[in-house]
């Protein structure tokens, strides 16, 4: 199957101009300013992308595919995510995982639901671990999840969190040292992706890890990242990665966003949704006190209040959502960009920057703002 998209702006992320992009099958096979190309009307789709910016399909890396919740007792667990939620907000790859709901859910679930979302056109990782230390995993250790099942790409834990099991600095180091060796073997990133809270210690341990050992600070990825927390600064100047979260407020989300790339680099900042997660609010006494649930819609709104309300370049207010987060994982160029060879995951944005069309390794699932595709069950 051959589709030609003709005359879009490409932002691979970076601003290459006025492109014609050609797919075959599931890859990207060439990119020029003109492309002639003819083929069986049967096989061949022709897409004209006149006034639109054609982008890399968006990542999510944090993301509640079978629910999160339980904060609240088991009715506040939440559903799980269907293929079009996230192929709708221009999401065309997840990484999945765990939060406080370890009992009621388990990685087993996780990684079925992974291979579901793959089985329906849609690129899918996950996490082995939850909130917990030591880890819930499948094989018996992260290790064996991280070294021979192929969608488990790292471990997730929560540090400085009232609901974490208070990890010390030596399991942690530990932790990240038995995932580091799996992902050398399985050829995975293998990193530890760290729910971090409002606790009194931030990242002062992790900070701690990357003095005291040999352990790279790529290894380590605290998420719902903030810069205000104990350690934050230092990480940043050691060289973290930094995944913060959409939240509700996209606007506000953006604002912080903004301050935040005044005081660090670019390349370093990466966004996630925390969709289909809870965003439990706590007394000061740690009573919980409300709930919320996180949307995956708030990914790319945040990313446009960037470019709208702070005028941040195009294609440097993607890359928090594609090229950093695929380099991040190490996905990349497979994913996160628009080249030759790399998969035919396209967002089409129009021009007041909404998102007009969808193609994820190389099928449009979203045309003209409507879904051309449905889940399982829409069929029967």
């Amino acid at each position: 199957m051959f589709v030609l998209i003709q005359n879009a702006r490409v932002f691979a992320p970076e601003d290459r101009g006025r492109q014609d992009v050609l797919i075959c099958n599931e890859q990207i096979v060439e990119i020029a300013p003109h492309i002639d190309f003819q083929w069986n009307r049967d096989e061949f789709q022709v897409i004209d992308a006149e006034g639109k910016y054609l982008v890399p399909g968006f990542i999510d890396q944090h993301v509640h595919i079978i629910g999160g919740g339980g904060e609240d007792g088991f009715a506040s667990l939440i559903r799980e995510i269907q293929m079009t939620d996230c192929v709708k907000a221009g999401v065309t790859s997840v990484v999945g995982l765990l939060g406080t709901d370890h009992h009621a859910k388990s990685v087993a679930a996780l990684v079925a639901k992974t291979k579901a979302l793959k089985e329906q056109g849609m690129s899918a990782w996950c996490l082995t671990g939850s909130y917990v230390y030591p880890s819930n995993t499948l094989t018996g250790t992260v290790a064996g999840d991280i070294a021979f099942i192929d969608e488990i790409i790292g471990v997730k834990v929560a540090i400085s969190d009232h609901r974490s099991s208070n990890i010390s600095a030596e399991e942690l180091a530990r932790m990240a040292t038995e995932a580091r060796t799996a992902g050398l073997l399985a050829h995975k990133a293998g990193y530890v992706h760290m729910h971090t809270g409002h606790g009194k210690k931030g990242y002062t341990d992790v900070v701690r890890i990357l003095h005291e050992t040999d352990l790279p600070v790529w290894q380590f990825r605290p998420t719902h990242f903030d810069l205000s927390y104990p350690g934050a600064e230092e990480f940043v100047a050691m060289g973290g990665y930094a995944d913060f979260t959409t939240g509700t407020d996209t606007a506000a989300t953006a604002q912080r966003l903004y301050d935040s790339m005044q005081r660090m680099r670019r390349e370093q900042m990466t966004l996630s949704s925390d969709s289909n997660g809870s965003f439990p609010q706590w007394s000061e006494d740690g009573k919980l006190i409300g709930m919320g649930i996180g949307s995956m819609v708030t990914l790319y709104d945040t990313i446009r209040h960037l470019i709208t309300d702070h005028h941040v370049n195009i294609g440097d207010a993607l890359s928090l959502i594609t090229i950093n987060p695929a380099q991040a994982l190490q996905l990349y160029p497979r994913k996160g960009c628009i080249q030759k060879d790399a998969d035919a995951d396209i967002v089409l944005l129009d021009q007041d920057l909404k998102i007009d069309t969808v193609l994820a390794l190389g099928k449009t699932v979203v045309r003209n703002g409507c879904l051309c595709v449905g889940n399982y069950y829409d069929y029967q």
